[in-house]
């Protein structure tokens, strides 16, 4: 009987586990709730904004596949026009070099302007994962100190973080979408060129 009371006391004065606690807490009950709930509505942000990354990713591929098959059909049938025809097709060498040029700035401009999307996705991309990050630090916080969380102090901390997140603007550079853009105007330009070589040669 004497061994069992000193049991007994050890057994009461251990503290309840953290998320019991919380369970017992209104305040911190609701704040769990509202973080986890967040929490999955940033996860399913992210899986959209990686959907979109694909969706425009694929729409570069397939306007950089039209691009090269258009200029590669005109080609193939200039060099099939009939040799008597050919100083009729030279005076008229400028209409299909016009047109050549404006579907070439076309592409080039919807190209230029889907990076540009891509990377702008990208970037809200990552603020969704360190927003993530940052949530789920605070969660894993609450869950491991319960009612010792300082309720006041972290969320504070957490909407100061928020807040004050400046986004590094790096020196401009080349990118490798400035060469591409580089690459497709110089394939329109040798198009052009050679054009004029085919139907006047």
């Amino acid at each position: 009987m004497a061994d069992q009371a000193p049991n007994q006391s050890i057994m009461e004065s251990k503290p309840p586990h953290p998320l019991c606690q919380i369970a017992e807490t209104p305040t911190h009950k609701l704040l769990l709730k509202q973080w986890l709930k967040e929490e999955e509505l940033i996860l399913s942000r992210i899986a959209l904004k990686e959907t979109q990354i694909d969706a425009v990713r694929g729409e570069i591929t397939h306007l950089h596949i039209s691009f090269f098959l258009f200029h590669s059909l005109s080609l193939l049938l200039l060099f099939a026009i009939p040799r008597d025809a050919a100083a009729a097709a030279c005076r008229r060498s400028w209409i299909p070099s016009l047109c050549s040029l404006a579907f070439s700035l076309g592409i080039v401009w919807a190209v230029r302007y889907k990076t540009d999307v891509e990377v702008h996705l990208e970037k809200l991309l990552e603020r969704e994962k360190e927003d993530a990050k940052l949530l789920g630090k605070c969660v894993e916080e609450l869950k491991k100190k319960g009612v010792e969380f300082d309720l006041l102090k972290e969320v504070d901390a957490l909407r100061r973080a928020k807040s004050l997140r400046v986004e590094a603007k790096p020196v401009r550079k080349w990118s490798a979408r400035d060469f591409v853009t580089l690459f497709l105007f110089a394939v329109s330009c040798l198009v052009l060129g050679l054009m004029r070589v085919v139907l006047c040669d």
